[in-house]
């Protein structure tokens, strides 16, 4: 048992040692206190038990996305309900302090989002595409895509030191086909720490179990029994495994073992930014098994 005990230790120690010597920051952007939980929640997990720095960023206040709450207070439980989440993910979380369906792709709005950035010295960015049913979600990919060059240019926001690099620019995983489809560049394997992953999204009570299920008209199927509901949220927002995913998760885990994936997380390489190839890859997101 012993020596069982002192193996786990020392792979952790080489984890963080790892952690400290190749430092790793990845920063993912949403538009929603919630939309990053969603999209990358089980990658920032994997990362953030490896040793790496994650920040979630919700470029809006959340004031709108309740069926009978809003303006400051809905805010206020939105920014509670992120802290909460965030502990459970092991990442920071930041709320700015736009309004929630009115967000638009102003120079003030994309000086927030630069210096997020910046300070968090990113190595890789991840927001949504803008391709999208909801303008805030739309707005943030083009904020972050307006963001992509100008985080290194030292008279934009200089208040802020420019990065000295050029981050990796990814896109989160959406199902919309016009006018182009999601390419799934690289896709993870997160079925080790999926329960976590729900467990944190549980935190967003207003969101999951209220809300979401109202507008889409499911309320009715959320369970009365507290206890109950952590497992049927696990059904509820599982994110279906793509033929075009499992030919990602082949590439970069083998077929044999992509095969037993239950579930994923998948991000296309935007444009925009600078251009990993396979080796940079596996380098910046080490929980890729080697084939």
């Amino acid at each position: 048992m012993k020596k069982f005990y002192l193996i786990a230790v020392l792979v952790a120690v080489c984890v963080v040692t790892h952690a400290q010597t190749n430092p790793i920051r990845i920063i993912m952007i949403g538009a929603h206190p919630d939309d990053c939980d969603q999209d990358g929640g089980g990658t920032a997990i994997l990362f953030s038990k490896m040793g790496y720095a994650v920040k979630f960023v919700a470029v809006t206040n959340g004031d709108a996305g309740h069926q009978s709450e809003g303006g400051g207070m809905l805010a206020k439980r939105r920014f509670a309900e992120a802290k909460e989440a965030g502990k459970r993910y092991g990442v920071e979380y930041d709320v700015l302090d736009n309004h929630d369906g009115e967000l638009l792709p102003s120079l003030q709005v994309r000086l927030q989002v630069i210096r997020k950035i910046r300070e968090w010295n990113a190595d890789i960015v991840i927001a949504p595409r803008p391709n999208d049913y909801h303008p805030d979600h739309r707005y943030t990919g083009v904020l972050v895509q307006d963001a992509a060059y100008m985080v290194a240019v030292p008279n934009v926001a200089s208040d802020t030191p420019p990065l000295k690099k050029n981050p990796i620019f990814l896109y989160f995983q959406d199902f919309f086909q016009r006018p182009n489809a999601f390419r799934p560049d690289i896709a993870i394997d997160i079925s080790s720490v999926f329960a976590q992953k729900i467990h944190a999204l549980d935190a967003h009570t207003s969101q999951v179990y209220e809300w979401l299920p109202w507008i889409g008209g499911y309320l009715d199927q959320v369970p009365s029994d507290i206890s109950k509901r952590e497992q049927w949220l696990a059904t509820n927002r599982a994110v279906r495994i793509t033929p075009e995913v499992r030919t990602s998760l082949e590439k970069w885990y083998g077929k044999e073992a992509a095969a037993q994936i239950q579930h994923a997380e998948a991000f296309e390489i935007c444009e925009y930014g600078t251009q990993p190839n396979e080796a940079d890859i596996r380098r910046m997101f080490p929980m890729l098994k080697k084939k």
